[in-house]
């Protein structure tokens, strides 16, 4: 794997909603979406989010907002940042996530992430690139993948840091997050409830 090295091929396979049951989560950290609000702002784009991951605070009646997710075009089905002749064209200002590509951190649970690979990346569904990562290890993923999983790692240590926020804040008894609310509850204090949003370093 020595000679194998990552070279994103500006493809937009990332910038795009894969169409079928699958769902791409691009996760914006508030501070991410303040940031993309100003500079669609500034280029007249239109820029829509929503929410991603949420917690019911039922102390409070709040919904906790940790990250939120580009609402696609519904004709599109791109990030509105992507252009078909430059690719992205926030390259030096994307999200966190973005510069994961083509890593991606995988929510297990509520409370749980980890690092996988997209296999519809072209670099990485290439044939020859393909059979040599079908069995990659982690010390080989942190040298083909260098930059990206550096910042996979950064965004992975932040989620955890928003975790442990929350439980913190729990402890203290300062919010009190429902583990049991029916789906029926949960969409009603979605309509109801402010929302508050939580950032870490």
């Amino acid at each position: 794997m020595e000679d194998l090295h990552y070279q994103c091929l500006r493809c937009g396979v990332c910038c795009f909603e894969i169409p079928g049951n699958y769902s791409k989560r691009i996760p914006l950290y508030p501070e991410e979406v303040d940031r993309l609000i100003d500079i669609a702002k500034e280029r007249n784009i239109e820029f829509k989010v929503i929410e991603d991951l949420v917690f019911p605070d039922i102390l409070n009646e709040n919904i906790i907002v940790l990250t939120y997710k580009i609402k696609f075009d519904k004709d599109i089905q791109s990030c509105p940042f992507y252009n078909d002749k430059k690719g992205c064209s926030i390259q030096k200002l994307k999200p966190l996530a973005c510069k994961t590509y083509p890593l991606s951190l995988k929510q297990e649970d509520a409370y749980n992430f980890r690092i996988d690979i997209d296999p519809l990346c072209k670099f990485v569904n290439n044939d020859e690139n393909y059979k040599r990562l079908r069995k990659i290890d982690w010390e080989e993923i942190k040298h083909v993948f260098e930059k990206e999983y550096e910042n996979a790692e950064r965004h992975l240590k932040k989620n955890k840091k928003l975790m442990l926020k929350i439980r913190r804040l729990e402890v203290e008894k300062k919010i009190n997050i429902s583990r049991k609310i029916s789906l029926k509850e949960f969409n009603k204090c979605l309509r109801e409830w402010e929302r508050v949003e939580i950032t870490v370093e």
